[in-house]
């Protein structure tokens, strides 16, 4: 996730220069530069709806986790039932 977000931060700085550099540039901005610029947009664009998939999986296995936790409780409780039953038949 670290890995996604440092990816993403340098994209919109190198997205954030490119524009800055457009701007102060002599005249204006070229169909190269205007094409970089669109090129790092659409990678921005393409790394943020990454992410929101990415986060949307995490919430899903994290639910999955807490389900399977849950399970494991009940579980154990189940056995710790059935063993102090076991031991009031066994006296």
């Amino acid at each position: 996730m670290t890995n996604l977000k440092k990816l993403f931060n340098s994209a919109l700085i190198v997205a954030l220069l490119v524009g800055a550099f457009g701007i102060t540039a002599c005249g204006g901005v070229s169909d190269e530069e205007m094409a970089q610029l669109n090129a790092l947009r659409s990678e921005v664009s393409s790394l943020e709806s990454e992410i929101n998939q990415l986060k949307s999986e995490k919430t899903k296995l994290d639910r999955e986790i807490a389900e399977q936790n849950a399970k494991l409780e009940q579980c154990a409780r189940d056995k710790a039932e059935a063993q102090k039953n076991l031991q009031k038949i066994g006296n």
